[in-house]
């Protein structure tokens, strides 16, 4: 009797992936060597078959750069192979980084560790330790230590050789761990100064892939990285081989800019800018490059600008709490501050590409963290970006007043480590153009005209900008008491008068705007117009959502594109700041803008403020918590939060702009647990009056219970949730008998009110994500505003994050309610 033939054994995925990854790292069979010239000069044997998943090696493989003078495949052994070699002109790229690419196309390589320490949760949004350094974080032995610099360079390699998947893990992990002491190097990686000088991690072998690789000795001849202006060397004649650099992978009609996606493999790869093409202009962002002795300016398009995005949106929500801190290590004696930044604060972040070598005598050992961040100080932000920080509506700032003290806090912060004729351009600028004084009370208009510097003597606010801000004030408040009807027939309060006169008249086109330049003088050109915004709602910041993605999803992220003013979607290209330039335009600039013909502006700044609400997943379904009660133009408003809770769409939190009465009670506003606000009086605008709050501030540094964040908000210890609260039940409030709590009303002083029964507003409103690191803004074009009328949005993405951190953490007390979660929302509104 015949046996059974038995079937052949198929291999599983698991163990063909096995293989194929031990043959690599056995260096067996292999069909191609690489030659590899960066900050380290290696050999490495590698499968074509495995290396064309990258286009970067599919292009070169099967594209237009094959071996013409190899016919027909090479059979010779890996030892014999005559080495393809590959510059990596871009500095970024480092070995750790390159070799885990590599792995990962081979379906191995080390897990990466990502020190718990520098990851932002809800519950600790400044990093489970700030301020204090944590211990060094033991490893897992067999994984690879993932820094912020190593992930950076992930990014770069993954986008030089065109690797998507590993792109997004990349940028997802740099965006998650966007913090007190990242965000600066994260925010100049993002507009072009790359990781910085070489360090000895840079040349650190992957984790389980330290033979994997034959070092090569250093050759003269390529000891100097190449760049595109840089000739190439003579070829070893009795060596064939490819020298492969940027400029050979890319074509003149698919190099990749910042204003247009790439789409072929050699697009993908890092896109140099020469300095010289930057603008020069000291206002512009890109003049921190102009700072410093770099010879290359690095771009990874959208990827780039999405961090950017990022980056900006933590320094908008926390740069205000942060500025407290940096100003204790001025305060502080050096020798006896145990918060000194042991940080060198660099001007130069990058080595000139003579130092770019495979020797390493020029390598830059790592400093220790610093304590305290280094954002405000000299070293951190430049003049430009703290001017544009300073006059962002994203900038989560009290009001006008406590803005224009930040920013004298901040000039007097730098000008204490001397004084710069570059910064004192960007000083006058911001305060001239970046704070909106028209929307101050006559007191601190008073106040701003006779503040002068310790260190200058000289005022911060020249007089015309005093005396053109009070004329503003004037001029609104006749339009808006003059704007009732005189006849008797048509009462403002009749459905057909107010439907009539809910505008004030102010707004203008573009072609008014154009009238106007022509019919008056030159001085006409540089008066300040403010766009009214249409309808939008918009998410800045997070990459969410993107799985698996190709290298054009990837770079669809962001649109690149400069955006028209009062479009709705802001730019957030490097030109316009990441996103945080405001909406100040002079009228040369309005009429400039072809691509806006339909916009409406205004001539009189809107009125910025903002607001946080504390303990909001407590809150019942559909109540409403408060915000303190401001006064615009004659009406008072305030804003108000509601939970919403779908079994099918999870929480939605609801965000609501309120007209509120001027007779009806104030409602009270949401406060810490624990915490009293200081009472608003209709004459007291000083800055100690200012309103409660961030008791996530207070886990900065050990500060006074009197200093106050230039937030607007004191900086006190936040209560256990067990804590009893302090007060009375007429001064503390309780909704439902629990949390979250309030506190007594405010009642901002009113110097004229609005008669009219509905008012025709526009707004936009800004919320904050529970880390920082991204915004979801929304914005109206004008809608009517009765009295005790609302407007808003409610979505499931503002509390998305914090849903998550409590699913990991459910047994954490600092997530219970009385916890320092909180929302913060940063406030637009203006008339027309």
């Amino acid at each position: 009797m015949n046996s059974p033939i038995s079937s052949p054994v198929i291999p599983q995925p698991a163990e063909f992936q096995a293989h194929i990854y031990n043959s690599f790292l056995q260096g067996k069979t292999s069909d191609v060597t690489l030659r590899i010239r960066a900050s380290w000069n290696a050999i490495y044997n590698f499968h074509r078959v495995v290396l064309i998943q990258a286009d970067f090696f599919r292009y070169l493989f099967t594209g237009g750069f094959v071996e013409s003078e190899v016919k027909g495949p090479s059979l010779r052994p890996s030892a014999s192979q005559e080495p393809i070699e590959v510059v990596f002109d871009d500095t970024n790229i480092t070995r750790a980084a390159f070799e885990l690419c590599i792995a990962r196309m081979y379906g191995g390589g080390p897990p990466l560790f990502i020190d718990p320490a520098i990851i932002p949760t809800p519950s600790h949004p400044l990093t489970p330790s700030f301020p204090h350094l944590p211990p060094p974080s033991l490893v897992p032995p067999g994984h690879q230590p993932a820094t912020p610099r190593f992930l950076l360079s992930l990014l770069a390699v993954s986008v030089y050789l065109s690797v998507p998947s590993l792109a997004a893990q990349a940028l997802s992990s740099i965006i998650s761990t966007i913090g007190p002491f990242t965000v600066i190097d994260y925010l100049r990686f993002a507009y072009g100064e790359g990781i910085g000088p070489l360090q000895d991690e840079d040349f650190d072998p992957l984790v389980g892939l330290e033979h994997v690789a034959q070092l090569v000795k250093d050759d003269p001849e390529y000891n100097t990285l190449t760049s595109r202006s840089t000739s190439r060397p003579a070829r070893d004649k009795d060596v064939q081989s490819l020298f492969l650099s940027l400029d050979e992978l890319s074509v003149a009609d698919q190099v990749p800019t910042s204003q247009s996606k790439p789409t072929l493999a050699g697009d993908l790869s890092v896109e140099k800018e020469d300095p010289a093409d930057l603008s020069s202009d000291s206002g512009s962002p890109t003049s921190f490059l102009n700072e410093t002795e770099s010879d290359q300016a690095f771009s990874y398009g959208a990827v780039s600008d999405k961090i950017g995005e990022s980056c900006v949106c933590w320094l908008a929500r926390w740069g205000t709490d942060i500025l407290a801190c940096e100003q204790q290590v001025t305060s502080t004696p050096k020798q006896h501050s145990p918060f000194t930044s042991t940080s060198q604060p660099a001007i130069s972040r990058r080595s000139t590409a003579s130092k770019w070598r495979t020797s390493h005598p020029d390598v830059v050992s790592s400093p220790s963290p610093p304590k305290v961040p280094l954002i405000w100080r000299r070293g951190g932000l430049t003049a430009a970006w703290v001017r544009s920080l300073v006059s962002s509506d994203l900038l989560f700032v009290r009001g006008e007043r406590e803005r224009y003290d930040l920013a004298r806090t901040v000039v007097e912060l730098r000008r204490s480590e001397g004084i710069l004729e570059e910064e004192e351009v960007e000083w006058s600028r911001m305060f001239t153009e970046g704070i909106y004084y028209a929307n101050m009370s006559i007191d601190d208009l008073v106040h701003i005209s006779c503040d002068r510097s310790p260190t200058t003597g000289r005022p911060y606010v020249p007089e015309r900008v005093i005396e053109a801000a009070h004329w503003a004030q004037s001029t609104l408040r006749h339009k808006v008491i003059g704007s009732l009807p005189s006849s008797p027939n048509a009462s403002p309060a009749s459905p057909k008068g107010a439907s009539r006169h809910k505008e004030l008249g102010i707004s203008v086109s573009q072609k008014d705007i154009e009238e106007t330049l022509s019919s008056f003088e030159k001085d006409e050109a540089n008066r300040a117009y403010w766009p009214v915004p249409g309808p939008s709602s918009i998410r800045m910041g997070e990459c969410v959502g993107v799985e698996n993605p190709s290298m054009d999803e990837l770079f669809g992220l962001s649109p690149a594109a400069p955006k028209p003013r009062g479009s709705g979607r802001p730019s957030m290209s490097i030109s316009s700041f990441f996103g945080l330039q405001n909406d100040r335009c002079v009228a040369t600039n309005c009429v400039s803008n072809k691509s806006a013909d339909s916009a409406r502006w205004v001539p009189y700044p809107p009125y910025r403020f903002a607001v946080e609400f504390w303990d909001v997943d407590s809150l019942r379904e559909k109540s409403h918590l408060y915000s303190r009660t401001i006064w615009y133009a004659g009406s008072l408003f305030n804003v108000f939060v509601q939970m919403f809770r779908k079994k099918t769409q999870g929480p939605q939190l609801g965000v609501y702009l309120h007209r509120q009465s001027s007779v009806d009670p104030i409602p009270p506003l949401s406060v810490p647990a624990g915490q009293q606000p200081a009472t608003e009086t209709p004459t007291d605008n000083r800055p100690n009056a200012r309103n409660l709050s961030s008791p996530s501030s207070a886990t900065l540094l050990p500060i006074s219970p009197t200093q106050y964040s230039f937030s607007g908000l004191p900086m006190l210890p936040s209560p256990r949730p067990d804590t009893p609260l302090q007060g009375s039940p007429s001064n503390s409030t309780l909704i439902g008998g629990g949390l979250p709590a309030t506190g007594s009303p405010n009642v901002p002083h009113q110097p004229y009110r609005d008669p009219r029964a509905q008012v025709s507003a526009y707004f936009a409103m800004s919320c904050a994500s529970a880390t920082g690191s991204s915004v979801t803004r929304f914005t109206s074009n004008p809608d009517d505003f009765s009295i005790s009328q609302s407007w808003g949005w409610r979505s499931s993405s503002l509390r998305t994050e914090v849903c998550v951190d409590n699913d990991k953490s459910t047994d954490s007390p600092s997530l219970s309610p009385g916890g320092n979660t909180s929302v913060r929302v940063t406030v637009v509104l203006g008339v027309v």
